[in-house]
């Protein structure tokens, strides 16, 4: 019976200190960096991780649309690019002699060198998603391999 006590009053503590807390809300930044990788034969494609150093307010470029108000974004193309971003070369997938694994690689390195400093400036790492646009046929030499990597850390 003691033992029970015990832990009815532990248990009591303890949900009194999480209620008791004050909530507050945490702010983050959030930071997205892109690789783009070419995947076109011969090497003729460009490959880059590219990093923004601007911000924007998607608020600015964006409107709501109803049934009674069915007018479309009017914000310019112009207004929306922006001109300060970090730009790493990397190296395509192919060259002359097709698929070059060493490039990968090199690629890879150049991401975690990129991955890593972001992590010891405090940016955690939540979520990567990567998609593909490659050759749909004989008369279709396009191609690249995009990955986003998201990353968030607190506002200081």
């Amino acid at each position: 019976m003691k033992k029970l006590a015990s832990i009815i009053t532990l248990l009591t503590l303890s949900v009194a200190h999480m209620y008791g807390q004050e909530t507050s809300k945490q702010a983050f930044e959030i930071k997205v960096i892109t690789s783009v990788e070419s995947i076109i034969p011969s090497g003729l494609g460009r490959s880059r991780l590219i990093s923004s150093n601007d911000e924007r307010d998607y608020k600015q470029f964006t409107s709501s649309r109803t049934e009674e108000n069915n007018t479309r974004n009017k914000s310019k193309r112009k207004d929306i690019r922006l001109k300060n971003f970090e730009e790493t070369k990397l190296l395509n997938f192919y060259n002359l002699g097709g698929i070059r694994f060493q490039n990968i690689a090199a690629n890879d390195a150049l991401i975690s060198s990129k991955l890593t400093e972001m992590l010891s400036e405090g940016w955690d790492l939540m979520f990567i998603t990567s998609a593909v646009e490659s050759d749909a046929g004989k008369n279709d030499d396009n191609g690249i391999f995009i990955t986003r990597y998201i990353l968030k850390r607190k506002f200081n």
